[in-house]
């Protein structure tokens, strides 16, 4: 029997279709092995990505790390100083009055002095007390504290205390006598003056001229 051309064109065309894929020696550019060349090629970029997002968090923990300690340092020197602060206004409390008590001294050393001695007369007791007094003056000087004497002055119930009223050709509520002398602690009143002030003559005061209340501390 003669050969068929169209039966051996189909089988051959057949035996070329049959043929596993995994046979194929051609591969495109969009195959499997393209794909895992690009991973390759890729995989050193990531790691060096990797190393240096690694190495800027090591950074980024060591500046962390110096902030805590910076802070902690700030905190802790806080905490000395307001310790140091509070010891230091405890003892300006407990010991205020340190230096007004040592210049105190020399006013009791003289007084002291003036009571031992029995054979002064009374001009020298005299020169004595007033030596005694003029130590007192330097004393309350270096303290700040001043004398309220407020003699022909117009009253001032912040500072004086009115305890009488006299008939007087001095304007009403002049200070016309002064019975106490008062003392300021820089601009804090110790003790008000004791006063008396002025009322006219006639005995008729104006109400908006008397003093309303007594002054002082």
């Amino acid at each position: 029997m003669a050969n068929n051309p169209m039966h051996d064109e189909n089988n051959s065309q057949t035996r070329k279709g049959s043929q596993p894929d995994g046979q194929r020696l051609d591969a495109g550019p969009d195959s499997e092995f393209a794909i895992d060349e690009d991973t390759a090629a890729a995989a050193p970029q990531n790691q060096e990505e990797a190393a240096t997002l690694d190495a800027q968090l090591q950074s980024a923990l060591a500046e962390s790390a110096q902030t805590k300690d910076a802070l902690l340092r700030a905190l802790a020197d806080a905490e000395n100083i307001r310790r140091r602060s509070a010891a230091e206004v405890n003892s300006a409390h407990k010991y205020a009055i340190e230096d007004f008590a040592g210049n105190l001294l020399a006013v009791k050393d003289t007084l002291e002095m003036a009571l031992a001695d029995k054979t002064s007369s009374t001009e020298q007791l005299r020169m004595g007390v007033d030596l005694t007094l003029k130590n007192l003056m330097a004393a309350f000087d270096k303290a700040k504290i001043t004398e309220i004497n407020p003699l022909n002055q117009k009253f001032d119930p912040s500072l004086h205390q009115a305890v009488s009223q006299v008939e007087s050709d001095q304007p009403p509520n002049t200070v016309v006598q002064v019975f106490q002398k008062g003392y300021k602690l820089q601009d804090r009143v110790l003790r008000a003056a004791m006063v008396a002030v002025a009322k006219p003559a006639s005995g008729q005061q104006a109400a908006s001229e008397s003093p309303v209340e007594s002054g002082g501390n």
